[in-house]
């Protein structure tokens, strides 16, 4: 079924002003329980559009609908229950307990019993369950990502069709527990109908573990494809390298160069 026949998220012509800087417009719609992956050099635009889609920005102009409905008009709560972010960097000011944090997720949960069982169940899954007793001061840079990804596991943990929001979520990993918790966010996702949106500088992850791609390039969109091989000549334009293609054992293995004598 092609991703323009059922639309969750509609973006058209919209536009944001962060600072001082202008942002689109961007126009695209995307399906239910689509895996897509932002990419683009460093500060093309990617975290803003994050932003944008998750209404932490507001649109300039343009449309932004989730859905059906504009974005603007969802209040906090009932948009916390459809939909959550998990920024690049967190703020990590005030010692707190790691249980506090997850938990974080959990607000505006009515009638929330399983609320100590769930926190557990996200922290296991984000590979952070030996953390629950420790408070955040202290903690590394990678078990405190692990924290915030438990921490939107539990936000979403019940929702059904819900919209994840990603912003470089495994930059702080070593390769083999980034490749563990991207095969868990996978699953997480997969089981529950979840759509993910995440921006990434990982060009092989993309093409590998999403669906489509979505392109930035000095704040504007650049292009909107499938993950395939077919994209490589967009993907070589934008970062202005070339891609070296290997398989093995029908794993996919990329790497750039700036010389055309290796192609």
């Amino acid at each position: 079924m092609s991703h323009r026949l059922v639309c969750q998220l509609r973006l058209h012509e919209a536009r944001a002003r962060i600072g001082s800087m202008d942002f689109g417009p961007f126009t695209f719609d995307i399906a239910p329980g689509e895996r897509i992956a932002i990419l683009g050099p460093s500060g093309a635009g990617k975290s803003s559009l994050l932003k944008l889609i998750s209404g932490e920005c507001a649109t300039a102009s343009g449309i932004l609908n989730l859905m059906g409905r504009p974005l603007s008009t969802f209040g906090p709560t009932a948009l916390s229950h459809l939909r959550a972010v998990l920024p690049q960097a967190y703020q990590n000011t005030f010692d707190m307990p790691v249980k506090l944090v997850i938990g974080l997720g959990r607000l505006g949960k009515h009638f929330d019993q399983n609320s100590d069982q769930i926190i557990r169940q996200s922290a296991l899954l984000a590979r952070a369950d030996h953390l629950l007793e420790r408070t955040t001061v202290g903690l590394s840079g990678g078990e405190l990502a692990r924290v915030h990804l438990a921490r939107v596991f539990a936000q979403l943990w019940e929702a059904r069709g819900g919209l994840l929001l990603v912003d470089e979520p495994f930059a702080a990993f070593d390769p083999g527990l980034a490749l563990e918790l991207s095969e868990q966010l996978e699953m997480f996702t997969r089981l529950r109908g979840h759509t993910l949106i995440a921006v990434l500088h990982d060009v092989q992850l993309a093409l590998q573990r999403f669906d489509r791609l979505i392109m930035l390039e000095r704040g504007q969109q650049f292009a909107d494809c499938s993950a395939s091989l077919k994209a490589l000549p967009d993907l070589e334009r934008l970062f202005g390298v070339h891609f070296l293609v290997h398989r093995i054992d029908d794993v996919l293995f990329l790497r750039a160069t700036t010389s055309t004598r290796d192609r």
